[in-house]
């Protein structure tokens, strides 16, 4: 026969032994898509507010940038054709490929930037203009294009026909040497109208972008884990375990009054 204190102390077990299968099964921790919703509405103006401040940071610091300007000029590389030359490439397209290639590695060089420098009485040294200087061969043909970057547009178209002129110049007085290789300006750089730098067409949707996450982010974080449990079903969603009880909450203060 069992009495009471026994049924009592196996409710306990049986209590207990629920609790363990709780911890070994776990359950699981995820949010109804309602709830999110819910969040996300209750709290839409920090989303707004944390977007708008990473927008408006990124514009202001675009804003500071100064402006930089890009010019290019494209030259086309060639050989003439010598009779009894062994080595000369017309009519030999890869051929004519790879020296391309060479000639797109001795354009950014010293000899020719020191030539721009005096040429155009620039106040720079000749380090200086190479740092700013890039070129490269169009892939698969005997184009190379030069492309200069300033942060004053004339200056930039300036320098850039100005590397193009040179080079082409220094190649046709070493061309007798060369067997024949010929430099030639295809076309001449215009003056950019357009800033390539800040490039604020890839800075405001990146901006958009990581502000929203950021938002989204701070506002479920700040619901869950900043400002307490609201209800006895997110304290089981947080522990994975039942609630035995709620305690309702009752003025102390009053009471004491009372009495």
């Amino acid at each position: 026969m069992i009495n009471g204190s026994q049924k009592h102390n196996a409710g306990i077990g049986a209590g207990l032994e629920v609790v363990a299968s709780t911890e070994v099964d776990g359950v699981e921790d995820t949010l109804p898509l309602k709830d999110i919703v819910r969040v996300l509405g209750r709290r839409l103006w920090l989303i707004i507010a944390v977007t708008l401040v990473i927008v408006g940071g990124a514009v202001g610091f675009g804003l500071a940038q100064t402006p930089t300007y890009e010019a290019s000029t494209t030259l086309l590389v060639g050989q003439q054709k010598a009779a009894g030359d062994p080595f000369n490439l017309a009519g030999d397209v890869e051929g004519l490929q790879l020296l391309t290639k060479t000639v797109a590695a001795a354009v950014n060089t010293h000899p020719i930037a020191q030539a721009v420098v005096r040429q155009l009485d620039l106040s720079i040294n000749p380090n200086e203009l190479m740092a700013n200087v890039q070129v490269e061969q169009t892939p698969d043909t005997q184009f190379v294009q030069v492309t200069y970057k300033d942060t004053n547009p004339e200056r930039a178209q300036l320098i850039a026909n100005s590397m193009g002129d040179v080079f082409s110049a220094r190649i046709f007085e070493i061309s007798p040497k060369a067997s024949g290789v010929t430099v030639t300006v295809w076309e001449s750089a215009t003056m950019p109208t357009n800033p390539v730098s800040p490039n604020f067409m890839l800075i405001l949707p990146l901006a958009l972008v990581l502000g929203v996450v950021l938002g989204v982010t701070l506002a479920l974080l700040l619901e869950y884990w900043g400002s307490g449990w609201r209800s006895a079903e997110e304290i089981e969603r947080a522990f994975g375990r039942p609630v035995i009880a709620v305690i309702p909450a009752f003025d102390v203060s009053k009471g004491k009054r009372e009495r």
